[in-house]
């Protein structure tokens, strides 16, 4: 799209009308999804109708069909379920149930639809769709419409969001609900840790998934759950033995807790379903284990969205307008689906067909198959899920040692880097040491070696259980130097923030100086900031953003109570506003300050006028957000005198600062996922650069490719030279030059209601869906 047809846009939405429903089962993200069409049409100059009830609303039409106004979707994005309701309906797959629908439809001038719903949902939507010229035919011949009417509404433009907390339509990384079941599985996966350490217990844990093992395997995989039951792959004949033989060998290693996750849809070799009570009798009959057995059940659909699925349904949502707008008869029914961080547009029909091969492969037994239709990140998460609880253990010892350190300040999903990059290190035959407290730890001699055990139960941990300082190596250069050669360290992996990039950076600097520092190095990014060069995401960047998120929503809540309250909130990120933006986005701020964006005075005074004038339109509530360093003068204080002078008769303020809570808390399922999987990626570099530059008897490393970055850019992971980095990297103010989320502000400021530049959004890209585009890994 041009940015003059950009430009254009807000215009194209006048004498428009759109409606948007969700259907089948509901799915926690799914109010962001409705918040985010409806403010966006309303945006564009359209009329938006929210359909209460799904299919069945839509078929009864009458008071199931409301026109939206901007406040009819404020305060919902942080609520579960979805508010206008879903259904399951019949009616609507019968001819007759779809005349009603299109009757009811043209009646409010409707032709553009988004729905929201599982992949039976989209397809009914696409029938609709295909059938919308024959059915207004029927409706004039029935004398329902005037052929004037049906002329004037010849056409309908379909658009698919996909709700489902399974993650199990092809096409799209990631599935609307699918984050948010995670959260919920987690938090119950933490609480049975507990007891089950304290009675030495083993749990069953019975997950949804009927069809689809996604919320089972990333579950055993963030959990580091001793077996794993999916339907994509049945276990081999046998299994029982080899079942019970782990869950010894775990307690043997003196683990008091095991963990079996299974999904319900789980089968076995010959297709015969393998319910969680007969796991929990063979246990108790073969080991005589105290096993119990919890089925989370619907659980998994309720409580609160996180953060991530309200980006995403935010962003989606977004796009599907944009895609409705440009519709033609010509344009095929699409999906909105999530390409790495970029919302794309996808053909309907090629993703529902691609999604309906994966159940066809399974049913005929090629399971094999199945696995890499899922696509890449599933296959991934697979491999490595096999590859952590079933390592093959290297005979022979390599003579390699490499060590492990944190550094920078606390990131959520360090601590299962680290678990995962000990135990894929001691399974290659390589000796490994931790480091307490980063570089001054390696200078000061606080060097220890792991073994398997040392990292049990680490995945779930918050913070740092190595141990994390700021400091960099510059300072002990000498000292770090001679623990290298005293330990023979063949290679650094350090995982941590902007500190651990520079700090690599200079011991790839002093390598002219220093032979003992010509070893392969590679970082991990882990900071809550996300400003890491070289990588999109940084490990314990996901974790913030739910911290922040669940302040601000009881910030918010706070003031139920009370009409017309405005919050000026600060959230850390350093200069980097990363963190304040995708709060404001999680939370529907009306604002959010950073200093990639610069403001001024008169900037601020617009805002407190917009903020003014909603206020008095039944809005109640406002949230401001600031990202610490965004502006040298307009501090926090300096922002709410402001607002609460300016605002005064209006609304009253109060301000909060999130502080360290930021870092705080048990890491979210993403990073624990992402923390593992970088942890493997991390240690497979390593092994390859220390077998390529070994030479003579000893490690000799000297290029650039041999000091990296590990990063996830769109979808692809890479290793990034540091000296690569330099030419983007902003030092004096520590992050990258070009920042990718800077492209979510124009959607923030746009929900918000602020009048913003249109050339500033970017649309999703066009794809199809092909094995090929499936077999990409991605970050979850």
């Amino acid at each position: 799209m041009s940015s003059m047809d950009l430009e254009k846009l807000k215009m194209t939405g006048a004498g428009r009308a759109m409606a948007v429903l969700t259907s089948g089962g509901d799915a926690q993200g799914m109010n962001a999804a409705v918040r985010a069409v409806a403010r966006m049409g309303i945006y564009v100059g359209a009329k938006v109708y929210l359909i209460h009830e799904g299919y069945q609303g839509l078929v009864d039409g009458g008071d199931n069909i409301t026109l939206a106004h901007w406040q009819s979707v404020s305060n919902i994005i942080q609520l579960g379920g979805t508010v206008i309701g879903s259904a399951r309906c019949k009616a609507f797959t019968t001819r007759e149930g779809r005349i009603s629908a299109a009757f009811n439809l043209v009646k409010k001038g409707i032709t553009n639809l988004c729905v929201c719903g599982g992949d039976g949902s989209l397809t009914g939507a696409n029938t609709f769709r295909s059938e919308w010229s024959g059915l207004l035919d029927e409706l004039v011949q029935k004398g329902r419409i005037t052929d004037t009417l049906a002329k004037q509404h010849s056409h309908l433009n379909i658009v698919g969001l996909v709700g489902s907390i399974d993650n199990d339509f092809c096409g799209t990384d990631m599935t609307i609900g699918a984050d948010s079941a995670l959260h919920r599985i987690m938090e119950i996966i933490d609480a049975i840790m507990t007891t089950a350490q304290s009675h030495q217990r083993t749990f069953v844990l019975e997950v949804m998934g009927r069809h689809c093992g996604y919320l089972a395997l990333v579950s055993a995989l963030a959990s580091g759950a001793d077996w794993l039951f999916i339907p994509e792959s049945p276990p081999v004949e046998g299994w029982e033995d080899h079942m019970c033989a782990r869950l010894e060998r775990s307690r043997t290693k003196g683990s008091r807790l095991n963990i079996i996750i299974v999904a319900e849809g789980a089968i076995d070799s010959h297709g015969k379903p393998i319910s969680s009570d007969y796991i929990k009798d063979l246990v108790i009959k073969r080991m005589g284990y105290d096993t119990r057995v919890t089925v989370l059940g619907h659980v998994q659909r309720g409580g609160l969205p996180s953060a991530f699925d309200r980006i995403l349904s935010s962003k989606l949502g977004v796009e599907a307008v944009v895609a409705l707008l440009e519709a033609t008869p010509e344009t095929p029914a699409c999906v909105i689906g999530l390409s790495g961080n970029q919302a794309v547009r996808l053909p309907l029909m090629e993703c529902v067909d691609m999604t309906k091969l994966v159940q066809k492969a399974m049913s005929e037994g090629r399971f094999d198959e199945a696995i890499k239709l899922r696509g890449g990140s599933f296959e991934n998460n697979w491999n490595i899920y096999k590859l952590l609880a079933f390592p093959r253990l290297a005979q022979t010892e390599s003579n390699f040692s490499v060590a492990i350190l944190n550094v920078g300040a606390p990131a959520g999903g360090m601590n299962a880097a680290v678990r995962s990059a000990t135990r894929v290190l001691l399974a290659h035959g390589h000796k490994v040491y931790g480091v307490h407290d980063g570089f001054e730890g390696l200078a000061n001699d606080a060097i220890f070696e792991m073994k398997w055990h040392n990292v049990a139960g680490w995945t779930g941990q918050g913070g740092s259980l190595l141990g994390t300082k700021r400091t960099r190596p510059a300072t002990n250069m000498e000292k770090i130097v001679e623990n290298i050669s005293k330990y023979n360290i063949s290679a650094l992996l350090v995982i941590g923030g902007f500190e651990g990039y520079e700090g690599v950076l200079q011991l790839y600097e002093a390598r002219g100086h220093y032979d003992e520092l010509c070893i392969p190095m590679c970082v991990v990014p882990a900071t809550i900031s996300n400003n890491v060069p070289g990588t999109d995401f940084s490990l314990g960047a996901d974790t913030a953003v739910n911290a922040a998120m669940e302040g601000c929503d009881k910030i918010k809540q706070s003031a139920s109570g009370t009409k017309r309250r405005v919050f000026v909130v600060e959230t850390m990120g350093g200069y980097c506003g990363y963190l304040a933006t995708c709060t404001g986005i999680a939370v529907g701020a009306d604002a959010a300050y950073i200093f990639e964006e610069p403001f001024n005075i008169q900037d601020l005074k617009t805002n407190v006028e917009h903020l003014a004038e909603k206020m008095k339109k039944d809005i109640q509530r406002g949230l401001v957000l600031r990202n610490e360093y965004c502006h040298q003068n307009y501090s926090t204080d300096f922002i709410y005198r402001l607002y609460s002078e300016e605002g005064k008769g209006v609304f009253d303020c109060r301000v909060n600062v999130l502080g360290h809570l930021q870092q705080g808390g048990a890491p979210t399922p993403f990073d624990r996922n992402f923390g593992t999987k970088l942890g493997v990626k991390a240690t497979q570099w390593i092994s390859e650069s220390l077998k390529e530059n070994f030479r003579q008897g000893r490690v000799f490393a000297n290029s650039p490719e041999t000091a990296c970055v590990l990063g996830l850019n769109r979808k692809v992971v890479s290793f990034i030279p540091v000296t690569d980095l330099k030419a983007i990297t902003d030092f004096e103010h520590r992050m990258p030059t070009v920042q990718w989320w800077s492209n979510l502000r124009p959607m923030l400021k746009m929900l918000a209601r602020y009048q913003t530049n249109f050339c500033e959004y970017v649309p999703g890209e066009i794809a199809h869906v092909t094995r090929r585009s499936l077999s990409i890994d991605a970050g979850y």
